[in-house]
């Protein structure tokens, strides 16, 4: 129930941003969940890349650009999932040009603020489930 108030906010947030001409990433402390990839993704990146990946979510219409379609990531890459690319985007390290300034959010510096020590492990729990949403 908590997860849905917070999300909500997020969504309501972006679409007054949007509606007034603006695009503003909302980043808040997130919530602690299982390390697992799924779980994470339902809870950090859903509400923009949607339930599939293919980035339909709730708050993907007030989004300046388009969330990525993650499905087709290795389709992108001559049919090999760029893991490590997505590794560095998700940590914060890298930044897609085409994409301008970092709309997405930083999941790194937020997963290190739950544990630091466990915040390379998301980062790979989500990268592997990730790959899992790739067409093939």
């Amino acid at each position: 129930m908590i997860r849905q108030i917070f999300v909500a906010a997020g969504v309501l947030a972006l679409a007054a941003n949007a509606a007034q001409g603006q695009t503003k990433v909302v980043q808040g402390p997130i919530q602690r969940t299982t390390i697992d990839g799924k779980t994470m993704y339902d809870n950090y990146c859903a509400v923009c890349h949607g339930k599939e990946g293919t980035g339909g979510g709730p708050a993907a219409p007030a989004l300046k650009k388009a969330p990525t379609d993650l499905t087709m990531l290795a389709a992108r890459n001559k049919g090999v999932f760029p893991e490590i690319g997505v590794r560095r985007y998700i940590e914060g390290v890298d930044e897609v040009a085409s994409h301008g300034s970092r709309d997405m959010p930083m999941w790194g510096d937020l997963f290190k603020s739950l544990d630091r020590d466990m915040a390379p492990i998301r980062a790979s729990a989500l990268v592997a489930y990730v790959k899992t949403l790739q067409k093939k």
